[in-house]
């Protein structure tokens, strides 16, 4: 039955009708570390948290129908769900990567890179078909973030996905920024998406989570392996927090949504900003001032955005990226695509919208007095 329904109604009912003993409602939260064995030699469910949890199989069941995937795996984490996927390949593995990229991801790139002889090959995003240039022997994925962070650009999954089957690589998509509520990456032909389900997902700031879901048997059974023998698995408390907070991610996304291209159309307009960089869908989007010396002045002056790091929550936040999140990308390269001084980050939340601009407002004025150069 509830394979036919819209994805509103997946979310609402994960979890629903899973405990057969008591019929709870909300899915139960199994604390146990240990399960005991009947009889020597039977194995008829769980035995060791690693391994398998009854809360983070809802979870990750749940996850696996909304990605369209056939199985999905909840990690401690958003960087611990990228570093099971690359933990696949072998010393001396080649990667094409989207240019303009989460710097959590550009920094443990470059540690791949120091230990493992990984190459990582950087494409600026202009043209999908560019990607076959830059294939080579040793290629082995590409790994795309779409919307991009920060600058926001989005890519035709299907069409990478194309070439990376013409070349028997895999495709693997950071899908936070959108959520499967917005995009579905697997069923564009990608073989592995990857979430920081701390995002949106969760939704509510209060939770540290990442996924890694594929639709591949084979795939599914080399990350299960590393998955559990990594040991970077999320908590039951923490997988029962996500499931939670997924319950609300159609309602959210739409406010989120709704916020952002009113911000958007606002900041377009206002002789302070340059640019605003929104791609139309989602709570996502950057901007950037007129002066460097702005931004200061600004941050310190909003009183309903939130001066913080993260993104996805119902608060609204403003990010400086090249002091917070993408601090470790050398000035040069981020310079070279883009990411300025001048760059704001914000992820809209689900205030009110008149609320939002009003306090954008009101900071701008501030900053203004302090003049530009």
């Amino acid at each position: 039955m509830l394979e036919d329904c819209k994805i509103d109604t997946l979310l609402v009912q994960a979890g629903n009708r899973r405990d057969e003993h008591f019929r709870a409602v909300s899915t139960p939260i199994y604390f146990s570390t240990a399960y005991r064995h009947e009889e020597l030699g039977l194995k008829d469910g769980y035995d060791y948290i690693r391994t398998g949890n009854p809360t983070r199989d809802v979870l990750e069941d749940a996850v696996a129908k909304l990605e369209e995937g056939v199985r999905a795996f909840a990690a401690s984490s958003g960087m611990a769900a990228v570093q099971l996927v690359f933990s696949m390949f072998e010393k001396g593995a080649h990667f094409i990567s989207s240019r303009d990229i989460y710097g959590g991801n550009y920094r443990l790139f470059e540690i791949f890179r120091e230990k493992y002889d990984f190459e990582f090959t950087y494409w600026n995003g202009d043209d999908e078909s560019e990607i076959k240039e830059l294939i080579k022997p040793n290629t082995k994925a590409v790994f795309i973030e779409s919307p991009t962070n920060p600058l926001m650009k989005t890519f035709d999954l299907k069409k990478i996905s194309e070439i990376t089957k013409e070349h028997g690589i895999l495709h693997i998509v950071d899908n936070t920024l959108y959520t499967p509520y917005i995009q579905k990456p697997l069923a564009l032909g990608a073989d592995i998406v990857v979430h920081s389900a701390t995002k949106y997902l969760a939704g509510h700031n209060d939770v540290l989570a990442g996924l890694v879901v594929t639709n591949d048997e084979t795939l599914a059974e080399e990350l299960a392996f590393l998955h559990n023998s990594i040991g970077a698995v999320l908590s039951p408390y923490d997988s029962w927090s996500l499931l939670r907070g997924m319950k609300t991610l159609a309602l959210r996304m739409e406010r989120h949504e709704k916020n952002a291209k009113r911000i958007a159309a606002y900041l377009t307009t206002h002789p302070l900003v340059t640019a605003v960089h929104y791609p139309g869908r989602g709570g996502m989007l950057s901007f950037e001032v007129v002066d460097k010396a702005l931004v200061e002045p600004f941050l310190k002056a909003v009183n309903i955005f939130t001066f913080a790091e993260s993104l996805g929550g119902v608060e609204s936040f403003l990010t400086y990226p090249i002091t917070q999140t993408h601090m470790d990308i050398p000035e040069e390269v981020r310079l070279s695509y883009g990411l300025t001084d001048r760059l704001l980050r914000a992820s809209v939340g689900v205030e009110h919208a008149d609320d939002l601009i009003k306090d954008l407002e009101q900071a701008f004025h501030v900053a203004a007095k302090v003049g530009v150069r």
